[in-house]
Parts: C-alpha cells; sequence; structure tokens
C-alpha cells in the first residue's frame, strides 16, 4: 500500500489471450493479414500520439501549477521570517537584547555633598543610568533625581569598568528624573529608546543596573500592568501630593537599579527604573518611568536645564486628607459652610497667589470653574493644564463666603 490507495491508482495492464490462426493461403489470406498489420499499427500510432499527449499536458500543466505556486509566493507577503522571529527561544533573544543593551548602561556614585571632605561612600549614594544621547563631544546620561539629589561630586562607571567624572545637567523631582553629562571619548553604544505605549500585559522584559553596588546585573520578569498610577510624597513627608505613572513588572529591583534600564526583548529602553514596594510579605512589586514620558522630560532638562511650570504661590494642606486629617478646632475656625467638604487649605500665600489677594485660611475649591479637591489636584492641574502667562480663575472660600479672583500664573522658581 503506498501514498495512494491501489485502488485508485494502479500500474497493472490486462492483457487478453491470443492463440495461432491457421493459414489458408490465398488471396483472402493475405488481405485479412495485411488489414491485421495495418490495423496493429493504426493503433500503435494511436497509443503514440496519445502518450505524446498525455506526456505535453501533464508537462503544461505541472508548469502552470508550479508557476503560479511561485508567482504567489513571489506576490505574498514575507511572513516566515517574522513568525519564526516572534516564536524564537525568549531566553536567546534576552541574552541578544542584553549583550545590546550592556554598553549603554551605567553605574553612578553620588559622593554626598555631607561626605565630600571625608569621601565617604553609602549605599544610598549608589544607582544607575542610561546613555541615550551624544552630543558635541559629549554623552548624556537619564538617571532619577533621587539617585542624584544632594550631591557633592558625580561619578559615572561605564561597563569597561571606566570611570567619568559627570557634570549634572538638570534635575526635576516632579518627573523624578535627571540628565548628566560625561566626556564622549570612548563612548561607542547609545540606548536605543523604545514606545511604551505599545507594551503588552504578559510582555518579556529585563531589568539592568547597579543594584547594591553590584553593576552590570540583569534580572528578567514581565510587565504586570502597562499603566499603573501609584501617589508619591514629593517632599518625603508622607503626604502624597503628587502621582507618578508607571510600568508595573515582577523583575527583580532593588536599591541602585533606580536610573537604570527596563528594557524589552528588542534591546529597547521602555522605562527608567524608579522605585519598589519593599515590605514584610511584598515580592515582585517594581516600577519603572515609562520611555515616551522620560524622553520629552530629558530632552528639556538638557536643553533649558529645568523643566517650566506654571507657580501659583500657594503653601497648602487638604482640607479632606485622611492621612492629616484637621483638628476640630482648626475646622471650626473655617468657618465653612456644612456642603463644603473638599477643598486646600491655604497656609500660606507668596508671588501671584499674594498679588490675587490670597491669604491664610482661604479654602480653594476650584480652577476655572473645575473642582480642586486637594493639593495633589491643584498641583496637577497646573501642570497639566496651564501655561505659563496664563490668567486662572480661582473660587475660594473665606470665612464662610465663598469668593473669586483671578491670578496671573508665573514660571515657577528653582527650589
Amino acid at each position: 500500500m503506498g501514498l495512494f490507495d491501489d485502488d485508485f491508482y494502479s500500474t497493472k495492464v490486462s492483457r487478453r489471450k491470443s492463440g495461432k490462426s491457421k493459414s489458408t493461403g490465398g488471396y483472402a489470406d493475405g488481405k485479412w493479414a495485411v488489414r491485421k498489420s495495418k490495423r496493429s499499427l493504426a493503433t500503435w500510432q494511436i497509443s503514440l500520439i496519445s502518450s505524446v499527449c498525455s506526456a505535453v499536458a501533464a508537462v503544461l500543466l505541472f508548469s502552470l501549477v508550479t508557476g503560479q505556486f511561485a508567482a504567489e509566493r513571489a506576490q505574498a507577503p514575507v511572513v516566515i521570517d517574522k513568525v519564526a522571529a516572534s516564536s524564537a527561544d525568549p531566553y536567546d533573544r534576552i541574552i541578544q537584547a542584553a549583550a545590546h543593551i550592556r554598553p549603554a548602561v551605567v553605574s553612578i556614585i553620588n559622593h554626598k555633598q555631607d561626605n565630600k571632605e571625608l569621601n565617604i561612600l553609602d549605599e544610598s549614594a549608589l544607582g544607575s543610568g542610561v546613555i541615550y544621547k551624544k552630543d558635541d563631544n559629549k554623552a548624556f546620561i537619564i538617571t532619577n533625581n533621587h539617585v542624584i539629589e544632594g550631591a557633592g561630586k558625580l561619578e559615572v562607571v561605564t561597563v569597561d569598568g571606566v570611570t567619568h567624572k559627570a557634570e549634572l545637567v538638570g534635575a526635576d523631582k516632579v518627573s523624578d528624573i535627571a540628565v548628566l553629562s560625561i566626556d564622549g571619548k570612548g563612548i561607542d553604544r547609545i540606548a536605543e529608546i523604545g514606545d511604551s505605549s505599545k507594551l503588552r500585559l504578559g510582555e518579556t522584559v529585563i531589568a539592568i543596573g547597579n543594584p547594591l553596588g553590584l553593576g552590570d546585573t540583569l534580572t528578567s520578569g514581565i510587565v504586570s500592568y502597562t499603566e499603573r498610577t501609584i501617589p508619591v510624597s514629593l517632599n518625603q513627608d508622607g503626604v502624597y501630593d503628587w502621582e507618578q505613572e508607571v510600568i508595573q513588572t515582577d523583575a527583580a529591583i532593588n536599591e541602585g537599579n533606580s536610573g537604570g534600564a527596563l528594557v524589552d526583548l528588542d534591546g529597547k529602553v521602555i522605562g527608567i527604573n524608579t522605585m519598589k514596594i519593599s515590605d514584610t510579605g511584598v515580592e515582585g512589586l517594581g516600577f519603572a518611568i515609562p520611555s515616551n514620558h522620560v524622553v520629552d522630560t530629558a530632552n528639556e532638562l538638557t536643553s533649558k536645564g529645568r523643566i517650566a511650570r506654571s507657580y501659583l504661590g500657594v503653601y497648602s494642606v487638604d482640607l479632606n486628607n485622611p492621612y492629616v486629617p484637621l483638628a476640630d478646632d482648626q475646622r471650626k475656625e473655617l468657618n465653612l459652610p456644612s456642603l463644603v467638604t473638599d477643598g486646600v487649605v491655604v497656609l500660606d500665600a507668596v508671588g501671584p497667589a499674594k498679588e490675587a489677594g490670597l491669604q491664610l485660611n482661604d479654602v480653594i475649591t476650584k480652577f476655572n470653574d473645575k473642582p480642586i479637591t486637594s493639593t495633589l489636584s491643584l498641583r496637577k492641574y497646573l501642570y497639566d493644564h496651564t501655561k505659563i502667562g496664563d490668567k486662572l480663575k480661582i473660587t475660594y472660600y473665606r470665612n464662610g463666603e465663598v469668593k473669586q479672583t483671578t491670578v496671573q500664573l508665573l514660571e515657577k522658581p528653582e527650589e
């Protein structure tokens, strides 16, 4: 039994029995014999012609079919390579991605201002960074603001073990991004920045940096959440006054990883590792600032040295903050109507706010008729919805009476 069923295709040919006929001689016998020979010759010719025609037809049919397949293959998009690439061994892809990004990830040493003379180094002075740009014989490095905060002297150690003196180009506490510069000599690899908006849940990523001083360390994991919002305290006073949009990953991130790269399997930086939740019983909760947010901030810091934002000039506390609630006597002093439950209490007014007449114990409830319920919402409205020089209508309560004033916003001064 072959590939095809024998009943369907058989090479057996049936034969008829043939016997000898007696020759009777004479014309009649000779005529019959001649006719028989002619008939046999004609049959043979017909068979030959049929065989040739069948062969030609088979060749034409084969050429037509194979030619059509070849044309279809030529015209069809090449997807085999893509499928092969997407189904390649992920461990091999991790190795390739790591080899691609390693030369662009550096260790950062922050010699604290207080320890400058003694040259003392503590664990909090260690961090990571990513070389993202090279211009005018300088290489520019993205890191976190909290990595370089309070620095007396900054040093960068590249993957080949060479130590470079680093200069602070600019830093921004709100976004927690800072940019350093070093001499570009010998810097051959620049990190390729990916599109963080295209991240998918469950996508494999790697984190590379300088955890606990163990430079050039690689860990891997997945994208646990693509757009997580984490409350943060900018002043580290325990009061959440900002929200950071981050990528959540279960790749191991430890102290010193801050400022390092979160990388996809193409070797592209899709985030800057910035924080983790460290508590008893908590594992695999690390966060990175998305690359799309980082690059815009880094470019502005490189060109201007700072991030220009609108400035109102109020120091405030939330009217309804579950973490730092107002005392009953403080609430009574505000003399607010019972319907006012959310807002921002002014502790001090300077700059534009003072010029507009705001003062201690005023309770701000609206900006341009939009509700302001907390210091966080106040700051987000200023940073996200206004520009320097805009006029802002403020609704507030003073001694139980609702009032309005207009403020012209200025540029936020450097701290």
